[in-house]
């Protein structure tokens, strides 16, 4: 609002009096307009907040989902054997064969009579038949073996991220992913709906990283995709309202929407695309209104393809160009959809 001294205005001389009111009125529209322009130009300038989060309520019943369909009583015969455990060995038959040993660095165990034996990622129940077949061979008519694990350490997971207790836990037996989760006490309230497990071994055929959706998983009951874990994998839940990037990008992650996030940014935050990417072959994973996953291809050349704003549990793929395409050295899974992804 323009505001000027009374006293001034009577003063003015008759002719000047009119000219000075129309420069009151352009101000005074001018600054209307400019006030009203900014108004609307204000919401799209400012970084617009979203709640992603499901809710405590909402948090709370997944978790009792999780806790209702878990198994997590574990028979000790199924404890998966590796490198740095501790066994105590006995043969019934002949107690001069009992013996104390820790596994080596390579799953080897060192045994009277019949010397090394590979034992690693058998059950303690395999390892058992195992040995009692060697001494059957050639020492004993009908052994019977025995192994009682005193330290169990080669088998660990590690839960990472909105679990209510994340660290590093022991793991004895296979399990599947839903045990996992009340391992480590259930979801936290600020938990998004994705989990990306790291598998320790790389299996031929099978995928390095898999993608699972929670609300598949839990509320829906997708039994498909409660995945086996194994010992030395790592479990990863982000936050809500999260983007993953992956493929030929320079640091491949998940990523928070801080506000308004379109490709091109979310490409960027993910260090921008290597120089052999296939910018025109870039898949996007995105959660459907049917609450099922569908698949996108896209090609950053087409118009308007940067400018698409990026969603909650979007997943980018950034495909690899020429003969880097060849050069397979990670996969990625992402269940539900039948996608798989080779990244260098």
């Amino acid at each position: 609002m323009v505001q000027i001294n009374a006293f001034i205005v009577h003063s003015l001389r008759p002719t000047l009096l009119p000219a000075l009111l129309l420069l009151i009125g352009i101000s005074f529209f001018g600054a209307c307009a400019a006030t009203n322009n900014a108004s609307k130009n204000r919401p799209a300038d400012e970084p617009q907040v979203v709640d992603y989060y499901l809710g405590e309520d909402e948090i709370s019943k997944m978790n009792e989902m999780i806790l209702a369909r878990t198994q997590m009583n574990s028979d000790p015969g199924e404890y998966l054997l590796g490198e740095g455990d501790l066994l105590r060995i006995s043969v019934f038959e002949a107690k001069e064969l009992d013996t104390t040993v820790r596994v080596s660095s390579r799953g080897w165990v060192t045994l009277p009579l019949i010397e090394t034996v590979d034992i690693k990622g058998l059950t303690a129940i395999e390892a058992e038949e195992k040995i009692e077949a060697m001494y059957k061979k050639r020492f004993i008519k009908n052994p019977h073996v025995s192994i009682f694990v005193e330290e169990h350490i080669s088998q660990r997971i590690t839960l990472v991220g909105q679990f209510k207790n994340p660290g590093t836990y022991d793991y004895p037996t296979k399990q599947r992913l839903l045990d996992t989760i009340a391992l480590g006490g259930g979801l936290s309230e600020k938990a998004g709906q994705m989990v990306q497990i790291r598998k320790s071994r790389h299996i031929q055929g099978q995928p390095d990283i898999v993608m699972v959706d929670l609300d598949q998983l839990i509320r829906k009951g997708n039994v498909q995709q409660n995945i086996e874990i194994n010992g030395g994998d790592v479990i990863f839940i982000p936050e809500a309202g999260v983007f993953f990037v992956d493929g030929a990008v320079k640091r491949p992650g998940a990523y928070a929407i801080k506000h308004r996030t379109v490709i091109q940014e979310a490409l960027v935050e993910a260090g921008g695309v290597e120089t052999w990417a296939a910018k025109d072959r870039i898949k996007l994973v995105r959660m459907a209104e049917n609450g099922e996953r569908e698949i996108i291809d896209l090609d950053l050349s087409q118009p308007g393809v940067k400018e698409m704003a990026i969603k909650d549990r979007d997943i980018l793929m950034v495909d690899a160009s020429g003969a880097a395409s060849s050069m397979r050295g990670f996969s990625v899974s992402i269940l539900g959809t039948g996608f798989s992804y080779w990244r260098r």
